[in-house]
């Protein structure tokens, strides 16, 4: 008789987006003319920079030819044009020297960050971030790495550390040992960012502790602020312990196209069952060409000319565009009394719901009066409880009428 894995039937509901769209569903149907404005999940929502869109319709034409057709990436790890971009562009002009090795190119940071824990064994003590993006946790419990979830929706087995307003929402180091840190800064969904000292201490801990932190930067390009690090291999020592993943969806408008990249330098070891140093590089490797076949092409030369001078000013200005809009969403929401943050190193805008009001119940309350949609703070753990998650990603001109909506009601 076949069997499922009942890890499965530990996950709480829904995952959290479609529970969204079948709530923002149910009311759009009730309410047909209802102009509903979404500022919840983050999608972006200006086209492809030209740039972007010249290389990917000169790919096209490559793939046209006999000549110049490209079909399986014979390394899985992807093409050197995008690898080799990567890191003269993002990481050598911070004095970080990889190896092209140490690159691997997916179709996504959700699917990398999901997928990393396979390599290690579920024995490990896991620690996430309160509130945290779900897919961190969510893969742990399917993996079997965790317990059945309490009344909260907290897990037994992992460590949560609560990030709040009281410590500007970056975790403090967890009082017992624990093996494997997530981490993500600019975080997703507090828009809070984590400077070099607090980064260095997250090292520091991880070397003493013969831990690996997974550090999701899928948003370090939104960072405004000079002196904030947009890598944690800016921090000596990191390479022995971080592992640490990038994205192209926000960062140039990939959301639909989907391309991302994930660093494992060679430094960075774990231990067999014997005690022994086993490198994490080459199992990642093995993992990646085993389970994916890599990404487009076409998609590829895409990434690469996010890299172009031309490219580079085009999507700026895009980032640019969404800055904006969080920076509208964060005033607007002070002037209004609330208490708000993030928004200026981040896309994302954290806002306090009003006293006795809940998450979920803000969330059906803006979506009714106002016709917004956010997303509920405990959607992404318990201690988002009383938060609304706002995204910038969206047309300024619909920002601005939400914010006008806001007001009135």
């Amino acid at each position: 008789m076949i069997s499922i894995n009942e890890n499965f039937l530990k996950l709480q509901a829904g995952y959290l987006f479609p529970e969204i769209g079948r709530r923002v569903a149910a009311f759009a149907k009730a309410n047909p003319g209802a102009e509903i404005i979404k500022l919840g999940i983050g999608d972006v929502t200006e086209p492809l920079a030209p740039a972007v869109i010249e290389a990917m319709h000169a790919a096209v034409d490559e793939m046209s030819r006999a000549e110049t057709f490209h079909g399986y990436d014979d390394s899985g790890r992807g093409y050197n044009f995008l690898i080799d971009a990567i890191i003269a562009n993002d990481f050598a002009p911070r004095g970080i020297e990889l190896d092209a090795s140490e690159v691997f190119i997916s179709d996504g940071s959700k699917c990398d960050t999901g997928n990393f824990q396979e390599i290690f064994s579920l024995d490990n003590v896991v620690a996430v971030a309160d509130p945290v993006y779900p897919v961190y946790v969510d893969t742990n419990v399917m993996a079997g790495r965790t317990g059945p979830a309490d009344s909260s929706g907290r897990y037994g087995k992992i460590v949560y550390m609560p990030c709040t307003a009281e410590n500007n929402f970056v975790p403090q180091l967890p009082a017992q040992s624990v093996d494997l840190i997530y981490l993500c800064f600019p975080n997703n969904p507090t828009g809070a960012v984590a400077t070099k000292a607090q980064l260095a201490e997250w090292v520091e801990y991880a070397r003493e502790h013969k831990a690996v932190i997974l550090f999701d930067a899928a948003y370090e390009a939104f960072i405004s602020d000079p002196d904030l690090p947009h890598s944690i291999y800016e921090i000596d020592g990191a390479k022995e312990v971080a592992v640490e993943f990038r994205s192209f969806s926000k960062t140039a408008g990939f959301t639909g196209v989907r391309c991302a990249f994930t660093i494992v330098p060679k430094e960075l070891k774990a231990c067999k069952a014997d005690g022994s140093a086993c490198e994490v590089n080459p199992l990642w490797a093995r993992r990646h060409c085993t389970k994916f076949n890599g990404v487009s092409y076409i998609t590829q030369k895409g990434a690469a000319a996010v890299y172009s001078a031309e490219g580079k000013k085009q999507i700026r200005q895009t980032i640019e565009l969404y800055m904006a809009n969080a920076a509208l969403i964060r005033e607007s929401f002070a002037e209004m009394g609330y208490n708000v943050y993030g928004g200026v190193n981040a896309p994302y805008v954290w806002l306090k719901t009003p006293p006795g009001i809940g998450s979920w119940d803000f969330f059906d309350r803006v979506l009714k009066k106002a016709h917004v949609v956010g997303t509920p703070g405990v959607g992404f753990g318990a201690a988002g409880e009383g938060y609304l998650r706002l995204s910038a990603f969206n047309k300024p001109d619909n920002v601005k009428e939400a914010m006008k909506r806001f007001k009135k009601v």
